[in-house]
């Protein structure tokens, strides 16, 4: 598997990043009424492993489209409004783990899965730290509900989904692009 350009964003790109964010839209859809408790609008999403994993495996700029885009259109299939600071979150969940894609030689090597883990972790908490913060000059909330309502389960949750589910999308993603002989 050749190395490629970090920031590269061609046709490819542009459709790798139309499907993340169209399978992380509907898929969010699907469980955007799984709503955590004690936590203010915020839904579990299994879904937010599609944008870290599109980052990974194509770079961080469909990462981030894939979480930005299929965030609105998730928000938009459930029904709820615009929510410009969340969706940038969560592009940032997409972009974060994507930098690290110029390095890898191979999607299942452990290297790469810890590296992997590690970039899902800071993805989350970045990307959810970004809009819980800017809620309080948004929605005039204090900082703890912005922590405790907003960042810590939303976090948690994103953290929790996002190391169970990359390494298995990546080890799978392994396994078609081993096939395809790419």
């Amino acid at each position: 598997m050749e190395k490629k350009s970090l920031w590269q964003f061609g046709t490819r790109e542009v459709v790798y990043a139309a499907i993340g964010a169209a399978l992380y839209g509907v898929f969010s859809w699907v469980t955007n009424f799984l709503a955590l408790p004690a936590a203010g609008n915020i839904a579990l999403r299994p879904a937010v492993a599609i944008p870290m994993f599109f980052g990974i495996a194509f770079g961080p700029i469909v990462g981030f489209l894939s979480g930005a885009v299929g965030n609105i259109l998730g928000d938009f299939l459930s029904g709820w409004g615009f929510y410009w600071a969340w969706d940038l979150g969560n592009g940032l969940m997409g972009l974060i783990p994507g930098l690290m894609a110029a390095g890898i030689v191979s999607y299942k090597a452990r290297g790469t899965l810890i590296k992997a883990e590690i970039f899902v972790l800071i993805g989350a908490a970045v990307g959810i730290l970004v809009p819980s913060l800017l809620e309080i000059p948004i929605s005039g909330i204090d900082m703890n509900t912005a922590i405790v309502g907003y960042f810590i389960p939303a976090a948690l949750s994103n953290m929790v989904n996002g190391l169970i589910l990359v390494p298995i999308l990546l080890v799978a993603y392994d396994a078609v692009v081993s096939r395809s002989g790419r």
